[in-house]
């Protein structure tokens, strides 16, 4: 019953979310994403388990979003999660995992639901 945050903790949902955790006594295995990027099977599995395309995990006002021509329709799903794991700073934050589930942290009590 291992619970994994991808966490950057210069982002306050981030911090919330794993306070949140933390409070609840779960103490996750922390991540910090942007040090150590998911691998493109990883990003994959977790998508797949929130249910998301993956546009809908990225921060699509990051600069390099707009720089790596990411709104192009002509991209799959592949080429997406590759610019994903290439530049992390890209996926959205926090993902929370537990038992094969993943929840976006966005709010925090968002991933309640798969504890």
């Amino acid at each position: 019953m291992t619970v994994r945050i991808y966490h950057n903790p210069r982002c306050s949902k981030s911090r919330q979310t794993l306070a949140l955790l933390q409070e609840r006594g779960i103490e996750p295995e922390v991540v910090e994403y942007l040090k150590t990027p998911p691998g493109a099977a990883e990003l994959d599995r977790l998508l797949t388990a929130m249910g998301l395309e993956p546009r809908a995990a990225m921060r699509r006002k990051e600069a390099a979003y707009k720089e790596l021509g990411l709104d192009a329709p002509s991209l799959d799903r592949a080429a997406l999660i590759k610019a994903m794991v290439e530049h992390p700073i890209l996926i959205e934050r926090p993902i929370v995992a537990k038992d094969g589930k993943a929840a976006m942290g966005r709010p925090p009590e968002a991933v309640l639901g798969i504890l």
